[in-house]
């Protein structure tokens, strides 16, 4: 019987590759978006997608998505860590109270699998040692991570009293075609569009921090896996396991755009760790997961979709 996933949010830059990969792999997708996101191309009739809109502050709304559904991909966020920390209250009453309110429907509707998409880059905090395992402890420094942790800690509770079974997927820093410059989310989209742009580039701090990038492509089959695991892990680092600094970063996109750019630092801000790496390990024991894009590759499969 083919299985039929509900994936909040998969109109976005994530939930589009997400989409795509479970259509590919035989899922009978609904996409649940808000009222004025368009679905992101014309689908074919022989692919099983529903696209509907709706509130996702609406008990009704989410109810009504869920009907029918076996599994859920939760990849709704309404922050983002570079603002988050301007107003914890929105950020709590935005994702924490809505995705309690979405698992009491799952509880309801007696569905039990659900992938939630949390955040490597934000939960841990400053790293004690690298690359970061599952296991390392989490102190986020903005309230996005706090948020993501919170919703992974009743994500347990849930599981413990109603059988919930869930699969939580800390996400290093993705990037890829779809990725919008006007986000404030995403370095290599805002990068890539300026180099092609002839635009300088501004950059906080010195250009060492590091992060860890993994191509949106792999991210989705990440998704695709976890929604098939069966194994007793509930959390998982998706990322490359390699890390690049600001200035490294900048480097490669030179080479691939062939052109030169234009650097200008800013002070540092307190909220960006220094380093952060995620230990892969897991992800490829359990799910079967590794990424196969690399970063250059990467670059240049996202440069055709670069908006000057």
């Amino acid at each position: 019987m083919q299985k039929r996933c509900l994936i909040l949010g998969g109109g976005g830059f994530i939930g589009t590759a997400v989409t795509e990969q479970l259509l590919c792999d035989g899922w009978n997708v609904r996409v649940f978006e808000r009222p004025n996101v368009l679905p992101f191309r014309n689908f074919f009739s022989k692919e099983q997608v529903e696209w509907i809109t709706g509130d996702y502050l609406s008990e009704i709304d989410v109810l009504d998505a869920l009907m029918d559904m076996d599994a859920v991909v939760h990849l709704i966020s309404t922050t983002l860590p570079k603002s988050s920390n301007e107003d914890p209250v929105q950020d709590v009453q935005s994702n924490i109270v809505p995705t309690l309110k979405l698992l009491d429907a799952m509880v309801k509707m007696r569905i039990q699998r659900i992938v939630f998409a949390s955040s490597g880059g934000t939960v841990y905090g400053a790293p004690r040692s690298i690359p970061i395992k599952e296991e390392h402890p989490t102190d986020p420094y903005v309230s996005y991570g706090i948020s993501k942790l919170m919703i992974e800690k009743y994500l347990f509770l849930y599981s413990r009293l109603y059988g919930i079974k869930p699969v939580i997927l800390r996400i290093s820093n993705p990037y890829g075609n779809g990725q919008r410059m006007d986000t404030a989310q995403g370095v290599i989209a805002a990068f890539l569009h300026r180099a092609v742009a002839g635009m300088p580039v501004e950059i906080w701090g010195d250009g060492s921090v590091v992060r860890d990038y993994l191509h949106v492509t792999d991210v989705a089959v990440a998704f695709a896996r976890a929604l098939r695991y069966t194994g007793s892990r509930q959390i998982f680092n998706i990322g490359s396991g390699l890390g690049i600094s600001l200035n490294d970063l900048l480097e490669s996109i030179e080479a691939v755009t062939e052109r030169k750019i234009e650097r200008r630092y800013l002070p540092s801000r307190s909220f960006d760790v220094s380093v952060n790496i995620l230990d892969n390990t897991l992800a490829r024991q359990e799910l079967c997961w590794s990424p196969r894009v690399s970063l250059i590759d990467g670059l240049k499969l996202t440069l055709p979709f670069t908006n000057c």
